[in-house]
């Protein structure tokens, strides 16, 4: 684990490229899950733009986040599918236990 660090006009700048690839790359691989005959892949939730954060309306705004995750397409399939309240949050669920977080930490928190 290193990082680098470089003095600049008497500050210090503490370089995290090399950490953060070491972040990405322990990322799991993406999922592909099947319900109601759709079938869609989700990436693991930590490696999400960080501008989904601006985009969702609260931490449990699942159809937000599946917008953003799929796109629009992919989330009109699950609507004419007839996907639930109920099945929105047992894909979430999944998800996000598949993306190493825990019940109840923070979607926003980083991964460990």
């Amino acid at each position: 684990m290193s990082t680098s660090s470089k003095k600049t006009a008497g500050r210090e700048v503490v370089s995290l490229d090399s950490r953060a690839k070491q972040k990405r790359d322990a990322l799991p691989e993406p999922v592909t899950f099947e319900l109601r005959g759709v079938e869609f892949t989700l990436e693991p939730f930590h490696s999400l733009p960080m501008d989904l954060q601006e985009r969702m309306r609260g931490p449990e705004d699942y159809l937000g986040i599946m917008r953003v995750a799929l796109g629009p397409d992919k989330v009109k399939e699950m609507v004419d599918a007839g996907y639930t309240i109920a099945d929105l949050n047992l894909v979430a669920e999944e998800w996000m236990r598949r993306s190493g977080i825990e019940p109840g930490e923070s979607l926003a928190s980083s991964a460990s």
